[in-house]
């Protein structure tokens, strides 16, 4: 990517964080909503600075099947308030235990965690909420952005399935066949989910989103093998949460299973991946293949 993209990717991934965040302000009730404290709790750990990668893929596949998919803004927040209630629920000490997310204390640390569980699942029942009440798509696929939504975030190769794994492969030896079990399903089904659901917004074709779907394979692959090399190798600090968990818990990554330099080389050969599968479509998918350069090349 030359100096150039690389600028106009920033450019557009900070809009893009901008269009997100104020459809989210618009969703989610205002602090002095009552119950005050519930609305405090949702929008401490929504708004603490993440990169919006799921709705912003979400979007980004709708303009490559759609060149003007109004509203598509407000189905991606969706992904985004699953994605921060699994991470609300993660930072609990009943599962990763952690202080520290987006380089904040986590939600359980500031408001307790009786009111961090109940913050979790109100952001998660909004999602569906929102989904349900979008007016610029037709029943049909409010029906199916409902199901990705919710398979992606299930027990059955979804993000609560690939938690049960991580919390239960604390206990076995590691292997790339309960690596793939777990981040697969922990991950990647979100991710992959941000792809098909921007594409089923903008009403792909049964061949696009096929197309599709093997990008966020790929994406979201890439995603994790980067996410358990930057464990190792940033700081606490450049990454926002505590660095080092992984190896502490004894949890089974990339590096555990692969090593390092074999990591580096996955993730690299999934960006080609997630390339090859965009080779239909044209430029309007360039930034799709944009952001799976900087998903594997990012440094936090």
């Amino acid at each position: 990517m030359t100096q150039a993209e690389q600028a106009s990717l920033k450019e557009y991934l900070s809009e893009q964080v901008r269009v997100v965040d104020r459809a989210l302000g618009r969703w989610v009730p205002a602090e002095n909503v009552a119950p005050e404290s519930i609305h405090k709790a949702m929008r401490y750990s929504l708004f603490a600075g993440g990169k919006r990668v799921r709705p912003i893929l979400a979007i980004a596949a709708a303009h490559a099947v759609c060149d003007a998919p109004a509203g598509v803004e407000n189905a991606a927040i969706a992904l985004e308030l699953v994605h921060t209630y699994s991470l609300v629920h993660d930072d609990l000490p009943a599962l990763d235990n952690d202080d520290l997310r987006r380089g904040r204390p986590t939600s359980h640390k500031v408001f307790g965690e009786a009111m961090a569980v109940l913050a979790g699942d109100a952001l998660l029942t909004l999602a569906f909420e929102v989904l349900s009440r979008l007016k610029d798509v037709d029943g049909e696929r409010k029906i199916q952005l409902v199901e990705e939504l919710a398979r992606a975030s299930g027990t059955v190769g979804g993000m609560i399935g690939g938690q049960v794994n991580d919390l239960e492969g604390e206990r076995k030896a590691p292997t790339s066949l309960v690596l793939e079990a777990i981040h697969r399903a922990k991950t990647g089904a979100l991710l992959r989910a941000s792809v098909r659901m921007g594409a089923i917004y903008g009403g792909a074709t049964e061949r696009e989103l096929a197309a599709l779907s093997d990008y966020g394979e790929h994406v979201g692959l890439a995603f994790q093998i980067v996410d358990d090399i930057l464990d190792v190798e940033q700081s606490s600090e450049a990454l926002g949460k505590t660095a080092g968990k992984d190896q502490a818990q004894h949890k089974i990554t990339f590096p555990a299973v692969y090593g390092l330099e074999r990591s580096r080389e996955m993730a690299e050969e999934e960006r080609l991946q997630s390339h090859a599968a965009l080779r239909s479509f044209d430029d309007r998918a360039d930034r799709l293949r944009q952001i799976a350069d900087y998903i594997v090349r990012r440094k936090a």
